[in-house]
């Protein structure tokens, strides 16, 4: 926790392969695991309507800054897998081969020039910049796959 720092932080939440799913802004002086539970509410789950079934995330891979006991629960309850180094017990460095893949969308989305550093006074439009830039990710990677 950064207790005078200015700024913001940006929360991604992304698929196994790296592309955003939903992005979100908070203030810097908040701890990471404060906007968990906000991020997985806010992730709409599809409908196959043809088999009648819904997809949801399965596997949270997560660093010991999100290692809370309640956080544990509550992803428990909802039939979310939880993965992520626990503090004084396991060390981070195991989740490397699937935290990357974070480590990397966040890189991409940092790569935009109003995203960092932070122009924006007002963290809707920070946010709107955030949501664009992971529009053009998803986007650079569909005209990759198809050409």
């Amino acid at each position: 926790m950064d207790r005078d720092r200015p700024g913001s932080k940006m929360h991604v939440l992304s698929d196994a392969n790296g592309l955003p799913l939903l992005v979100g802004v908070s203030a810097a002086n908040t701890h990471d695991s404060e906007g968990l539970e906000a991020m997985i509410e806010g992730h709409q789950t599809r409908h196959d309507p043809h088999r009648g079934r819904h997809f949801k995330p399965q596997r949270l891979h997560a660093d010991k800054a999100y290692d809370r006991a309640d956080l544990r629960k509550w992803l428990r309850g909802r039939r979310i897998g939880v993965r992520s180094a626990r503090k004084g017990i396991e060390s981070s460095e195991r989740l490397g081969r699937r935290r990357w893949v974070i480590e990397r969308t966040m890189s991409w989305l940092s790569g935009y020039r109003r995203l960092s550093p932070r122009f924006e006074r007002d963290p809707r439009n920070y946010l709107a910049f955030l949501g664009l830039a992971a529009a053009l990710c998803c986007y650079k990677r569909l005209v990759r796959l198809t050409t």
